[in-house]
């Protein structure tokens, strides 16, 4: 595969998982602040299935494929901005990890609450409140690896 190739592979991949992630999280959050269980349990039922279809793959993608330029092009890992780069996506994984278990579990609470005809029981809205603020500094992570992305330094090209 041309560098070429895997650069852009690359970017397609981390706009699919930026993309999913901040869309899923949208929609999840939007259908929690609504109120209407029914809404609620699809909603977090289609999140699930987005991040086992789309951020499962992304994630285990980016780090391959990130190391594999890097390889291609001789650059050492100790280079300030790949090492910031990994650092800040394995800080967004520690969140998202528990963020997928989290999910699971409202899903499947929401999904209970639906079929009994009950309300939501206050341990799903503490999980919810700990799954947007997991969220918040996965985001800013993410965030920043982009644009290291964008801003890098590549010795001996110019660029």
């Amino acid at each position: 595969m041309t560098y070429a190739t895997l650069k852009t592979l690359h970017i397609l991949s981390m706009v699919l998982l930026f993309g999913t992630g901040l869309g899923s999280a949208f929609y999840k959050w939007m259908a929690d602040r609504g109120g209407n269980i029914a809404h609620i349990a699809i909603t977090n039922r289609h999140v699930v299935l987005a991040d086992w279809i789309f951020t499962t793959p992304t994630v285990i993608w980016q780090p391959v494929s990130g190391l594999w330029m890097v390889y291609l092009l001789d650059i050492p890992l100790t280079t300030p901005w790949i090492a910031a780069s990994f650092s800040l996506f394995f800080l967004a994984g520690a969140c998202w990890l528990p963020v997928v278990w989290l999910q699971i579990r409202m899903q499947k609470i929401a999904a209970n609450a639906l079929a009994n005809g009950s309300s939501l029981p206050p341990l799903y809205w503490r999980m919810a409140r700990w799954w947007f603020w997991l969220g918040v500094p996965a985001f800013t992570a993410m965030v920043a690896v982009v644009a290291l992305m964008v801003f890098k330094h590549i010795p001996g090209t110019g660029s």
